[in-house]
């Protein structure tokens, strides 16, 4: 079950920043919230990738840190959008799973001052600016020790439009993640989305720590 104790757990730091402050499109349901986990991590974790302890950064309510808790892996969520934190501890405490969210910030992971084994992201990278990737990525350091694993999915360069998140080359993500990691991998993959039938076309990076 949930350890969630009614109360919603905050991560010590400043207010919300002005890039994830996404909490009033809670409001409804916003188009990445599509009530599970995208098909592109679920493979990744039933085919035994991640290990140990977990963290979604970005989680929203929460689909990939409960993904990977009904795995029996140590989940942690973290969204600076307060009603998807409540939203999630909802769905752990009605799922009967053990998942811990918090309210906190990615560029700020060192505030948790913890590690994990395993970071996943999915629609977090795309929607930050180029100073603030920088900042992410070194936030992600304080969070993966040498040998850890991020996977990210995000918007691709290959998603026609203007439409939406910003989209992402292969080389952007090879220059954001050029020091003190190794991008091992960066396949063509989607995101599942409530407003686009299909998908929408995407990249899936798996990345470790040096």
């Amino acid at each position: 079950m949930s350890d969630d104790t009614g109360a919603l757990d905050r991560v010590p730091g400043p207010n919300r920043p002005r890039h994830e402050n996404f909490d009033a499109s809670y409001a409804g349901t916003p188009a990445w919230d599509i009530g599970r986990p995208q098909s592109a991590f679920l493979e990744l974790a039933e085919g035994g990738v991640l290990r140990g302890r977990v963290l979604d950064v970005g989680c929203g309510t929460g689909e990939h840190a409960l993904m990977a808790a009904r795995l029996g892996h140590q989940a942690t969520g973290i969204d600076t959008a307060q009603t998807a934190i409540a939203i999630a501890q909802g769905k752990a405490r009605d799922r009967g799973l053990t998942a811990r969210f918090l309210v906190g910030d990615a560029l700020r992971l060192s505030d948790l001052d913890e590690q994990f084994d395993n970071v996943l992201d999915c629609g977090l990278f795309h929607v930050l600016d180029d100073g603030d990737r920088v900042q992410y990525v070194d936030s992600l350091r304080a969070a993966l020790p040498p040998g850890g694993h991020l996977y990210v999915l995000c918007f691709s360069d290959r998603q026609p439009g203007d439409w939406g998140p910003r989209r992402v080359t292969q080389d952007e993500i090879r220059a954001s993640f050029r020091d003190g990691w190794q991008v091992e991998s960066i396949e063509a993959s989607t995101i599942a989305t409530n407003n686009i039938p299909s998908g929408a076309l995407a990249w899936r990076v798996s990345i470790s720590r040096s």
